[in-house]
């Protein structure tokens, strides 16, 4: 070996070995960010605003192979536990055009709220979000319970969204067979 080689090679691992924990690893993101999302319907939801309940917020794209084969499952979720006090927030990333996200949300019959983050100011205040699917579960105080960078295991999630519910409204849930799509990755 060389002496080139000697210097090449572990700089070559190093940069790989970095890429792949910024990649892998989860945002720092603690605490929820105070940030308020402009919906499709002109409408502004602040995050803030809805401590006291499960928040799941999920970046996606139309793109996305894996956003889109999660859906019918997050529909599935939130129509039985909307009422209990679960609410999902999907964004669009500042990539994706707005009439391919509300063509989308239109056959889709998406029923939660969609956030388009043109100029990607929630990509950057959840931790500069880089891939889709990526997933916050935000527990009533405000603090990030689950970061989730790929598809959810959605037994594994609803789970978790009933243990943060008051005790009251979860005694009426029944399992609704929901399927993981994936194993989860944080």
């Amino acid at each position: 070996m060389n002496k080139r080689s000697l210097i090449t090679i572990p700089l070559v691992v190093g940069f790989i070995a970095s890429v792949a924990w910024l990649w892998l690893s989860p945002s720092g993101v603690s605490q929820a960010p105070d940030i308020k999302l402009t919906i499709t319907d002109g409408s502004i939801i602040d995050l803030k605003q809805l401590r006291g309940n499960p928040v799941l917020v999920t970046f996606w794209a139309t793109s996305c192979i894996g956003c889109v084969r999660e859906m019918p499952h997050l529909i599935a979720l939130y129509d039985e536990l909307s009422e209990d006090g679960l609410e999902i927030i999907g964004v669009a990333m500042p990539y994706d055009p707005p009439n391919h996200v509300v063509k989308m949300i239109s056959e889709r019959e998406i029923p939660y709220p969609i956030a388009i983050d043109i100029e990607g100011n929630a990509v950057v205040a959840f931790g500069d979000v880089l891939v889709t699917p990526t997933s916050f579960l935000i527990a009533p105080d405000g603090t990030i319970s689950k970061h989730t960078i790929g598809e959810m295991d959605m037994n594994e999630l609803r789970d978790t969204i009933i243990s943060m519910l008051p005790k009251e409204s979860t005694s009426q849930n029944t399992v609704t067979g929901l399927s993981p799509v994936s194993t989860p990755s944080s």
